[in-house]
């Protein structure tokens, strides 16, 4: 009777330390970066939808809610905090597709419908609030791809076209409405990969293929057309960004890639500096782990929006500010 007692006790001991520890850890983690929710999004949950941003207003649509592939569209206004339905896009519903904004103008293509992979390719006019469909992908069907503008210019590239991961990338030329094959990328293939822009240089990491997640990452000068292998993502011990179906985004200079999937859906968020090629992990997201967001950032602003954890989609929006001290409060 007595070893029972003693041992209920030990028991005890070890349960108060235990949930201490966490307690401390809790407390340790990202004292630098908060974040407070903005407007909830009008329409039905979803992940994998496409995103970009023009001046202050954040545009979205398309993605899956569980059951249904989407065609809605939506604006998010920065300013004035609120949301408001656009045309549809007109072509095929769709997941997993690309978006980048261009020239005052946004683009959108590739994705999957739930039976094949995609290679249509459509640009938006806020001002018209219209759709017009431009010259199919250069590189053929893929979702799941990685994208980004820059300098007057389009890319796209990795992804997986329904039988094999892919490591090309592609350009788009709005004012000649065509496609070339950009050379030089001597990363691994990869699907559902994260980008971002920082200093007037393109950044690209994570991603899955094999079942394996990538470490490598790297830097896109526009200039050049030079891609630069940077310091891997799991290089330092105290590194563990390699993930999937993360949203990346940059805010005053800095990088970061939030959320994703690394055998379970992710709430950490991390900075990047390409003045010293070094990472560091800030404030978790104060709302529900979610893999496959979006992101609007107008360069000084950024959110993190939607995506899934589970069978659970999402439709709530935070604002990242991440020179801020933590507060659970807000």
């Amino acid at each position: 009777m007595e070893m029972i007692n003693n041992n209920k006790i030990l028991l005890g001991l070890f349960c108060i330390s235990i949930a201490f520890a966490s307690c401390s850890s809790d407390d340790e983690e990202g004292d630098r970066g908060n974040w407070e929710q903005r407007s909830i999004f009008d329409g039905i949950p979803r992940s994998s939808a496409i995103s970009f941003t023009i001046d202050n207003k954040g545009y979205m649509g398309t993605g899956y809610d569980g059951d249904d592939y989407m065609s809605d569209f939506w604006v998010y206004d920065i300013d004035g905090d609120f949301w408001s339905q656009k045309a549809n896009f007109p072509g095929t519903p769709r997941s997993s597709a690309i978006g980048f904004s261009l020239d005052g103008k946004g683009y959108m293509g590739t994705g999957y419908d739930g039976d094949n992979e995609l290679s249509d390719f459509w640009e938006y006019d806020p001002n018209a609030n219209s759709w017009t469909q431009k010259a199919d992908f250069g590189g053929g069907v893929r979702r799941g791809a990685s994208s980004f503008a820059i300098n007057n210019t389009g890319y796209i590239g990795t992804g997986y076209d329904g039988d094999n991961d892919k490591k090309d990338f592609w350009k788009y030329n709005p004012s000649t409405n065509a496609w070339e094959e950009l050379v030089g990328f001597g990363g691994e293939k990869r699907r559902d990969a994260a980008t971002f822009i920082a200093n007037e240089k393109v950044y690209l990491g994570t991603g899955i293929s094999n079942g394996l997640y990538k470490n490598d990452f790297w830097e896109f000068d526009p200039i050049t057309e030079i891609w630069t292998r940077k310091l891997d993502l799991n290089e330092e011990e105290e590194y563990v960004i390699s993930r999937s179906n993360a949203v990346g985004f940059s805010i005053n200079g800095l990088g970061y890639i939030a959320a994703g999937y690394a055998g379970s859906a992710l709430g950490d968020i991390w900075e990047y500096s390409p003045n010293s090629d070094t990472w560091e992990e800030i404030s978790s997201l104060e709302a529900t782990l979610r893999q496959d967001p979006v992101s609007f950032s107008n360069g000084s602003r950024a959110f993190v929006l939607l995506g899934r954890t589970g069978s659970l989609y999402l439709d709530d929006n935070y604002e990242l500010f991440p020179q801020e001290e933590f507060n659970e409060d807000d």
